[in-house]
């Protein structure tokens, strides 16, 4: 399955949204996290030419802000919450299963708490969503400055296997993040001091107790970037319909490190009608 057959482009609400089309079934959102040279297909490249696509329409957008995604709009994490409500009417999608990577998963966590009614059950990885310190991993993301030797130091940073880790992925990733206006976009959108960046994502604790949608949370029992002991450790417990997966020796790319379990747990929870 190559993925240039199944892109796709679509205008609406001061948004041009590059995306990705792939497979058929019941609609699936993947939403990408914010690294530097970050895009749908950077994060999500095996899992849309994984078997999820056999029995899922896998729907993956550049978020506003990243990829090649273009927006006027100010690159807030408010713009982007509604670049993908308005992204979803555009395509006539009502109600989708959502997998959120990171970034991804606040965002996530946004849509399920301001639309509940649009979002049937989520998958969420190393989510950001919820307040805690700022990590030296994340702030060392977010504070990227363009060079291969610094792309090579923050792929390192992301994944615990290093042996998974090869040229081709940080050359994807450096020239993606040197692209025309990409890093000026980017290093404004996450500027110091970046605390305030963790802050706008989270939900409140009253506010993620209201969210009833079925939640499955996974994250590598190794990840530098966003920490479990901080995040999904204290989620699980505050979301009334979540359960946590934690992956041994795995950082912070569970769908990359640990690809054949990430889309098993995927599946089985999407397709568990016992719920």
């Amino acid at each position: 399955m190559t993925l240039a057959k199944e892109l796709a482009q679509i205008e609406h609400d001061g948004f041009t949204t590059l995306y990705h089309d792939v497979g058929e079934g019941p609609p699936v959102l993947l939403i990408h996290g914010s690294g530097p040279g970050v895009s749908a297909a950077a994060n999500w490249r095996g899992i849309l030419a994984s078997p999820l696509a056999r029995d899922h329409r896998l729907i993956a957008p550049d978020i506003a802000g990243f990829g090649q995604t273009r927006t006027d709009h100010e690159l807030t994490h408010d713009t982007r919450v509604r670049h993908l409500v308005g992204f979803l009417d555009a395509l006539g999608l009502d109600h989708v299963d959502v997998v959120g990577n990171s970034m991804g998963g606040a965002l996530a966590l946004a849509l399920a708490h301001r639309h509940p009614e649009r979002v049937r059950r989520m998958v969420l990885m190393g989510t950001i969503g919820i307040a805690f310190p700022l990590p030296e991993g994340l702030d060392r993301v977010w504070g990227y400055e363009p060079s291969p030797d610094a792309m090579a130091e923050l792929v390192g940073l992301f994944a615990h296997d290093q042996d998974l880790l090869g040229p081709d992925l940080v050359a994807l990733r450096y020239e993606s993040s040197i692209a025309p206006g990409v890093h000026e976009q980017y290093a404004a959108a996450f500027a110091a001091p970046r605390q305030r960046h963790v802050d706008a994502m989270a939900l409140t604790e009253d506010q993620l107790r209201a969210i009833t949608t079925p939640i499955r949370l996974l994250h590598g029992a190794e990840d530098r970037v966003i920490p479990l002991e901080a995040t999904s450790l204290r989620l699980v417990r505050l979301l009334p319909d979540a359960d946590l997966v934690v992956f041994g020796r795995c950082g912070h790319w569970t769908q990359i490190e640990r690809a054949d379990d990430f889309v098993h747990e995927v599946t089985a929870f999407f397709t568990d009608t016992h719920r």
